[in-house]
């Protein structure tokens, strides 16, 4: 099956004054179409950074990483920008919701600022993703005066309203009570049954560590396992 990720011993080192630290090391996997991933591991161990590097928003130092059969390690930062913005979508763990914009508007915002698209049917694609994320009845409400599981509920809507093919989510469960963060795995995964967006983790959570397909475990900027259900 052709790879919708493919990393060939990606090493990325960051230059601190007279410091080198490697936080990859001689990385290579291959993530199919249509996948529930999970890259795994401790704090420090080079997963958000690999998370970093499929996203687009930086780039490996040596190696080759290719994203939907794009060589983006090859990108400049502005072909970079326009690529994640064509392609990809993200969730972060404190959610990164605009705290002045409502529910509606957070989930608009990349629709206008992205990819430009007139108002009529910007609210149509946004009202029915509030209907995929049971949100509908908080379209007016601000940030501050929801729960933290409805805030990540805003954060995936709003992910997938650009229809990428790939959504990165980094620690999404992180900042949630336990019942809370299993609805946001089975809400994730529903959604990617039903449009066949791949969702990439990056994560230490044990609930989303049992649920997804694959996981790939790194320890010290190396992958040392990678494993199918």
């Amino acid at each position: 099956m052709e790879c919708l990720v493919q990393a060939k011993n990606i090493n990325k080192i960051y230059d601190l004054g007279e410091i080198k630290v490697e936080a990859l090391k001689e990385v290579s996997f291959c993530i199919n179409k249509s996948s529930f991933v999970a890259f795994i591991g401790p704090s420090g161990s080079g997963k958000s950074t690999l998370l970093n590097l499929i996203g687009c928003l930086d780039r490996p130092t040596t190696g080759e990483l290719t994203v939907l059969e794009q060589d983006v390690s090859s990108l400049s930062g502005k072909e970079r920008t326009t690529f994640r913005g064509n392609n990809l979508g993200f969730i972060f763990q404190d959610f990164n919701l605009i705290p002045v914009l409502t529910v509606f508007e957070n989930i608009e915002y990349p629709l206008i600022m992205v990819q430009n698209i007139e108002k009529s049917k910007r609210k149509a694609i946004v009202m029915e993703l509030l209907d995929q994320v049971g949100l509908a009845d908080q379209k007016n409400k601000m940030p501050n005066q929801i729960s933290g599981g409805q805030k990540q509920r805003v954060a995936i809507a709003r992910s997938l309203s650009t229809s990428p093919k790939i959504v990165l989510a980094d620690e999404p469960t992180a900042n949630l009570d336990h019942d809370t963060a299993y609805k946001i795995i089975d809400l994730i995964r529903k959604i990617k049954d039903e449009k066949g967006t791949s969702f990439i983790f990056s994560t230490h959570d044990p609930k989303i560590v049992n649920e997804v397909d694959v996981k790939f475990t790194i320890e010290d900027g190396k992958i040392v396992t990678g494993e199918n259900k």
